[in-house]
């Protein structure tokens, strides 16, 4: 199938969502993309669509002509202008005239021994299956990494009648009193705490604490954490495990956009260094609901060529900005974290890839090219922010397929045809 829009927005998150509506208000052709079953993104999966700002803002989105394309995931450019995307009903050939790009984050892994057991998972890994039907009612769950994001799954699963044994947070408390008197200038975030700390209250929480080892037969039955110090091994039956987000930067990338310090580059406008490529949300900097749903709003206006409304929330986005920053310096990885490792812990378990493997090899794309890390079916977005925060090593390229793709959609790549089509509006 074969569409063309005014402007394309990849990403069905806050940001994907808010620029889509603005820009169709604007009166362009507009089209969103997301690889899920519906909009939302992590952060309006489930229940929460129903509800508050992710019911506005749906609301908003029905109300435009905006084509939605749900279950598709873009995984190659052919040409500028040109995405190629896969559908359950076959390739989807996407033109537009501008492009923007609200790909999110996702969650760091870092390894440890241990974690690869059945029952060790991603914070938000975790959550997302409760919401899509895991029971998890009187389940013992330890929760542990860094970020707002524990206090608001632990909250979210202690709502499912979970049992929270202990939030690890490996920041230190000088940290976060730090992060607390900053808030004063966020009422909102202020609001959102206070909410979380009634949610959790009586649960304990353990600055200065990680995981540093997972045990069990055959899945989890207990963790070993460092808090303050100090060991001590606690049972349990799921460990929920996210040390902060990583921002999705595969497209962005591939179509040859700026990147510096992990973010994509964008100008006051949204713009990337590619002319007619916005950026907006997480790819940009980790700052929370609040900052993507403006950068998304600025995205749709300047993709619109409605730069003047754009300017009007300049002050707000300068305000997620900061938040960008304070989160980046509270949650800073400690470098104690590179000491848990043993030889044999796996760091790329799609290749079944030790840390002693790595440790012979000075760079990614050596350690690739010998071990095979990072070749495996997640394609480098689990070992790959592991190996950066370890060796302090970057992929040097992206190539397409940036996701894995069904042979006869890999099979277009290669078709002149296809290469070459001219895509005119409609199907």
């Amino acid at each position: 199938m074969q569409q063309r829009f005014d402007i394309l927005v990849v990403g069905g998150g806050p940001a994907g969502i808010a620029a889509a509506v603005r820009a169709a208000e604007c009166g362009a052709k507009v089209g969103i993309v997301d690889d899920n079953p519906n909009l939302g993104g992590q952060i309006w999966r489930g229940a929460s669509e129903s509800i508050g700002e992710a019911a506005s803002w749906r609301g908003k989105l029905q109300a435009t002509n905006v084509t939605i394309l749900c279950g598709t995931r873009v995984f190659h450019q052919p040409r500028a202008g040109v995405l190629f995307a896969e559908h359950e009903d076959g390739l989807q050939v996407l033109g537009y005239e501008n492009l923007i790009l609200a790909t999110g984050a996702r969650e760091r892994f870092l390894p440890f021994p241990g974690w690869t057991l059945p029952n060790v998972m991603g914070a938000g890994g975790l959550q997302a299956m409760v919401k899509s039907g895991l029971p998890i009612d009187g389940k013992r769950v330890i929760i542990a990494g860094t970020g707002p994001l524990l206090l608001a799954v632990a909250a979210y699963l202690r709502q499912k009648d979970a049992e929270i044994a202990v939030i690890c947070e490996q920041a230190s408390i000088r940290n976060l009193a730090r992060f607390s008197i900053a808030l004063l200038r966020h009422p909102q975030k202020i609001r959102q705490a206070l909410r979380l700390r009634k949610d959790i209250r009586g649960v304990p929480f353990a600055t200065s604490s990680w995981p540093i080892s997972a045990d069990g037969r055959n899945a989890l039955e207990s963790v070993t954490i460092s808090r303050n110090g100090k060991h001590e091994t606690i049972a349990c039956e799921y460990l929920a495990c996210g040390f902060h987000l990583v921002p999705n930067i595969e497209l962005p990338q591939l179509l040859g956009c700026q990147i510096h310090g992990g973010y994509v580059q964008v100008d006051e406008l949204q713009e990337t260094s590619v002319k007619g490529i916005y950026c907006a949300g997480e790819p940009t900097g980790i700052g929370g609901v609040e900052s993507s749903l403006v950068q998304g709003e600025i995205a749709g206006f300047s993709a619109a060529s409605r730069p003047e409304e754009a300017r009007k929330l300049f002050g707000a986005r300068e305000r997620g900005r900061d938040m960008c920053s304070l989160l980046d310096r509270t949650f800073r990885l400690r470098g104690e974290l590179r000491n848990v490792l043993s030889s044999e812990t796996l760091v790329c378990r799609c290749e079944d890839v030790s840390y002693s493997r790595l440790q012979k090899h000075s760079s990614w794309r050596a350690a690739k090219l010998q071990t095979r890390c990072g070749m495996g079916p997640c394609q480098g977005r689990i070992c790959g922010p592991a190996t950066e925060f370890l060796f302090d090593w970057s992929p040097d390229s992206t190539r397409p397929p940036i996701f894995p793709a069904r042979v006869d959609n890999l099979a277009a790549m290669t078709e002149p045809e296809l290469q070459q089509t001219t895509i005119s509006g409609g199907s």
